[in-house]
């Protein structure tokens, strides 16, 4: 305890630790002290208040035990303002407006104002109140304007004398306090920024599946209560559960009254209208789940979700798929219209005959979004829930003419998927700059009544998940692309402390950009070139490095703090490098094994030691806290060969070539062995390489010989095999104040053992002016950051944002504002200008690398405009590799006689 109270001096912060919250709570001092130094508050609450708060409250008392080591005293009560005050000490006072009598009381009585929240979805204001009680001389007064209000009120107070929203999911330790005080600024937090903000817990099987039955029996209260708490604590409302295996309202009939007990908004997903889940439909339902063959059935199985949820407050999935998340044979625009029209009677009948009271949503999915297209409209009292492309890339959003329906629109999110093309399901792979861009989007756009994610196993993505709910909650505090990275450093303070903050964030950050190039499951030998600009080198060295970095934080924090960020922080780095280092080296093993290396049986050992390592981490991830966390790292994530995932990982194919005594050395150079001609060099290039290796238990010696401006390094030396010097990689770099000037191709000549070989070295002297400022060719080839543009015009009405951290390597450009319409030239829109020295090739292409996108709205197609200094040289296409963005993108090809 002396080591945690010590670092908590030292490294955390002495006020809010909410993040994006306006503070309350000081540690030095303030106007009301409400722990420390003897003096420990009691907490007030009202008999009539919702259970929902008065279990809040019991959650705030247990919260100042974490913080301080003595719970607060409860006192529920029927008390007003004329009443003594049932502490003789320090008072906080928590309840909502018409649910709490001593609340009424303190408005009726002009004590407290609450003009601005009354009535608001959501709101809750925090003051010191003078006077309260008899003989109290203040308070600190948490007011909601409704049953969450009042809950987000309590949690607000929590979260800022330093209890995670993750305590419990993450295992967050909370630093002990000597003293904590009310500050005397009043707090107003009125509604949030997205009315509904969830998560779908999905795709659960193996690892939530396995975690869920060894630790609860199944998918009951016992395991559902903790998820209410969590989203609480986050601000959430909403909540899909789980579907592959399970049914919310028929496994543990506690689920759905306890869920509108703590104050969640229940839904289903969108192949689950009017809460019955897949299962039910499965396994209780007359008949076939069809609506051409079977509507009378399908009605009434409908018709008893709906009665079976009315007691509680129910978000309703409305529409129609076919049974466990497919598309339907038989369904139509015309039949979907019926279903729709059915339900909405249903729910009229049995909810609420004014069904612009009943909230519901229709999740426009996969191919029901094409029944939209075809013409079909839903009931303005429907939220439309537009979907991405289950890969974060929304497809469509609100027209202008959609933005002001009755019922507003929403998006429905993943940071999980199964399906076509490949799965991604095992941990975290979500840039937060992604999610920031695609939801600052959709927020732009309007879609602003419903935000859900789709979050798997809940466990591996407490990150982007807390990011995404944050945004919801408040996107006012997220208008510019640097928010995320502000928002990475808080978080960082707030689990860790402000002596690790910048050191974990960007680790974290890095982590994303790493993780986003490429879903851990599509990855293999192939992704990354072993001979090509020395790019799986580059990418392992950049994993290497992260988690190593990830390593020391971890090693710096108490004992206390390390169990939490190992599960947020370091096993995600660590796990991704253990992945790419399997691949690289499965990678170099084919690759040598074909070219006879006997060093490929080193490169096998390292793969099979890294399969070993994976295996390995998820057993300290499945140890951890006692086994809190067994199974949690079940999903299985190498050897996919379809889009579903394999019966169980499996070692990539290697290669063990048998040893020789006789044969010479060999000669591998950069760029592949396809004909013996290095990549060309210029100035701007720093070197090439050549390997030379054994392909035989022996020794040998090599000498690399050639101009003397050439520099070899080593130039000679000694082959030995086996043993770490099988190998040897000669770097080649060029004196260039001695070399010739102009083009010209030069010849190395190896020798190693009895093998000469002979390889050409294209290179170009060619030198810049000093006056030059831009960038410029090497290896036929200019590779340009967006924002390391020369110039950067805007219009009058856009320019160019930067969005750090986004994409593969550096940063994004993006238009702003993103309600502007289309920019067409000319005149001159905004636009970017990047200089370079152009070696006059007869053929280029111009491939800007654009993250995928899709037409979000149907009018004017994504285009890309470039603008060239000569008209005779050749096209510009996009980068369609990138995805299935090209086809989205209008290319066109300006010809400019002169200069640009």
């Amino acid at each position: 305890m002396e080591l945690i109270k010590l670092f908590s001096v030292s490294c955390f912060l002495s006020s809010v630790l909410a993040l994006g919250q306006a503070p309350i709570i000081s540690f030095d001092d303030g106007p009301l002290q409400l722990a420390g130094g003897g003096t420990q508050a009691t907490l007030v609450l009202a008999t009539g208040d919702w259970k929902g708060v008065l279990r809040a409250g019991a959650d705030l008392s247990a919260d100042f035990g974490r913080v301080t080591g003595k719970n607060l005293t409860v006192k529920i009560t029927e008390i007003t303002t004329s009443d003594t005050s049932p502490s003789t000490g320090p008072v906080i006072i928590a309840g909502t407006i018409g649910k709490s009598k001593l609340i009424d009381s303190l408005i009726s009585t002009g004590k407290i104002d609450v003009s601005k929240i009354r009535g608001q979805w959501e709101s809750f204001q925090t003051q010191i109140v003078a006077n309260p009680l008899s003989g109290l001389a203040s308070a600190l007064v948490i007011v909601g304007s409704d049953k969450r209000g009042s809950i987000y009120g309590i949690y607000d107070v929590s979260e800022q004398i330093g209890v995670s929203p993750w305590y419990w999911f993450a295992d967050v330790a909370s630093i002990s306090r000597a003293k904590i005080f009310a500050l005397g600024t009043p707090k107003v937090q009125g509604p949030p920024s997205i009315k509904y903000r969830g998560i779908f817990l999905n795709d659960e099987q193996p690892a939530l599946t396995n975690w869920v039955k060894e630790k609860y029996g199944g998918y009951n209260s016992k395991f559902y209560v903790n998820v209410f708490e969590l989203l609480l604590r986050l601000r959430a409302n909403y909540l899909w559960p789980t579907m592959w295996d399970s049914m919310f309202n028929v496994d543990d009939t506690k689920n759905g009254p306890l869920a509108d007990e703590y104050g969640i908004v229940m839904g289903t997903s969108h192949t689950e209208p009017l809460t019955r889940s897949s299962k039910e439909q499965s396994n209780y339902m007359s008949g076939n789940w069809d609506w051409a063959s079977n509507k009378q059935n399908v009605i009434k199985f409908l018709t008893e979700g709906a009665k079976r949820s009315k007691p509680y407050e129910v978000l309703y999935t409305m529409g129609m798929r076919g049974n466990a998340d497919t598309a339907s044979p038989t369904l139509t625009a015309a039949s979907l219209s019926d279903v729709i029209k059915s339900q909405q009677a249903i729910l009229s009948s049995n909810i609420n005959t004014n069904l612009s009271a009943i909230p519901q949503m229709w999740c426009l999915y996969k191919e029901v979004g094409g029944y939209y297209q075809d013409g079909l409209k839903a009931p303005d009292d429907i939220t439309l829930l537009w979907s991405d492309d289950n890969n974060g890339n929304m497809q469509r959003l609100p027209l202008p003419s959609e933005v002001n329906r009755q019922a507003g629109a929403g998006v429905y999110y993943h940071f999980d998927y199964v399906g076509d093309p490949r799965n991604y399901k095992w941990i975290n792979t979500i840039s937060l700059e992604k999610t920031w861009e695609q939801m600052h989007l959709t927020y732009e756009r309007g879609a602003r009544q419903i935000w859900i994610v789709n979050v798997g196993d809940l466990k591996p993505l407490e990150i982007p998940i807390n990011h995404f709910l944050d945004m919801a909650y408040d996107m006012s505090q997220y208008g510019e692309p640097k928010s995320t990275q502000t928002w990475l450093s808080k978080w960082a303070t707030r689990e860790f402390g402000s002596a690790v903050s910048d050191a974990t964030a960007s680790v974290v950050d890095r982590y994303g950009m790493y993780a986003n190039r490429r879903k851990y499951e599509l990855l293999d030998a192939s992704i990354y070139s072993v001979v090509n600009y020395n790019e799986a080198d580059t990418v392992l060295s950049q994993w290497k490095t992260l988690a190593s970095d990830a390593q020391a934080v971890y090693d710096s924090l108490p004992s206390a703090f390390q169990p939490s960020f190992f599960e947020m922080v370091l096993h995600p780095c660590k796990a991704g490098y253990i992945l790419h280092q399997l691949y690289v080296a499965t990678a170099k093993n084919n690759l040598w094994a074909g070219q006879g290396r006997v060093n490929a049986a080193d490169q096998g050992r390292i793969a099979v030691s890294a399969y070993a390592a994976d295996s390995a981490l998820a057993s300290t991830y499945h140890k951890l806290l006692g086994g809190k966390w067994n199974h949690m790292m079940d999903q299985t994530h190498i050897g996919y060969t379809t889009w579903q995932q394999p019966a169980s990982n499996s070692l990539p194919s290697l290669k063990w070539p048998a040893a020789s005594t006789s044969k010479p050395p060999g000669v591998a150079i950069e760029g592949g062995n396809s004909k013996l001609e290095l990549p060309s060099l210029n100035r701007y290039a720093k070197n090439r390489w050549i390997d030379i290796y054994s392909t035989s238990n022996s020794t040998a010696t090599f000498k690399v010989e050639s101009d003397t401006w050439i520099i070899a390094t080593p130039s000679s030396g000694t082959l030995k095999a086996p043993g770490d010097t099988s190998d040897q990689r000669v770097l080649i770099t060029i004196d260039w104040e001695k070399a010739p000037t102009g083009a010209t191709t030069p010849k190395i000549k190896i020798t190693a053992g009895t093998t000469v070989s002979t390889i050409s070295l294209p290179i170009d002297s060619t030198q810049v002016p000093s006056t030059f400022h831009g960038h410029i060719e090497s290896d036929k080839t200019i590779a340009i950051e967006p924002e390391h543009y020369t110039t950067s015009t805007s219009s009058s009405t856009a320019s160019y944002m930067t969005i750090p951290m986004y994409g593969r390597t550096l940063s994004g450009l993006t238009l702003s504002p993103l309600s502007i319409s289309t920019q067409t030239p000319p005149p001159p829109p905004s636009h970017l200008q990047h200089l370079h020295l152009h070696a006059g090739h007869s053929n280029d292409n111009h491939p800007p690398l654009a993250l995928p996108k899709h037409r979000y709205l149907p009018s004017p197609r994504v285009r890309h405009r470039h603008r060239r200094r000569r008209p005779d040289q050749g096209t510009v296409r996009a980068g369609h590799e990138i995805g299935h963005a090209a086809e989205h993108v209008e290319r066109e090809h300006e010809e400019c006689g002169g200069e640009e």
